[in-house]
């Protein structure tokens, strides 16, 4: 064992016996706490019957219509958002999850999405706007199928009825412009 792996084992092991620093409670950093920002996250906490619209044959075909399920919830402490989705796109059975909050420094909404058809993860920044009650999220990906860069943007609107509608916009490289590729209508359950 060199000197380096000594020390370490030396230090866990004071640290385990409680002889490393001791913090107390006056010590201990400052928890942070929910802010506005995070209030509209909360909205979408809940069991949601999902009515999923793809477009995937493009935008002047009629869509796939399907059904599924998300369920959202608050990580303990109120500052991220967990949503499990479960359902069928395009007759295939279809799962995904994603995690979303408020970065403070950024300023912005920040989320990640994975989801059992792509092997690659969504990296996500997005905008409130009040007025409107929607949350705009926007970033890049790659499609390794395609083997092609897209942008997306998903953009939920919370609704005066209670529902909550969520569009999926793509634009792959060398292609003129977005598509509406997904749209699916949430209704909470009571």
């Amino acid at each position: 064992m060199n000197s380096t792996n000594i020390l370490k084992s030396v230090c866990v092991l004071s640290l385990a016996l409680g002889f490393g620093p001791t913090v107390k409670a006056q010590d201990a950093p400052p928890v942070f706490k929910p802010m506005a920002e995070h209030k509209v996250l909360a909205e979408e906490v809940g069991t949601w019957d999902a009515s999923v619209k793809t477009f995937m044959a493009g935008p002047t075909a009629p869509p796939t219509v399907s059904k599924g399920t998300e369920t959202n919830r608050l990580m303990t402490g109120g500052l991220w958002l967990l949503s499990d989705f479960s359902g069928d796109i395009g007759g295939a059975k279809f799962e995904g999850h994603g995690q979303f909050g408020f970065d403070p420094t950024k300023k912005k909404y920040v989320g990640t999405w994975v989801d059992s058809m792509s092997p690659n993860i969504s990296q996500l920044e997005g905008t409130y706007d009040a007025k409107t009650r929607t949350i705009t999220y926007v970033g890049d990906g790659f499609d390794s199928t395609s083997n092609m860069k897209y942008s997306q943007k998903m953009v939920t609107t919370m609704k005066e009825d209670g529902t909550r509608v969520f569009t999926l916009y793509m634009k792959f490289e060398k292609q003129p412009e977005e598509t509406k590729f997904l749209e699916i209508t949430y209704t909470k359950r009571k």
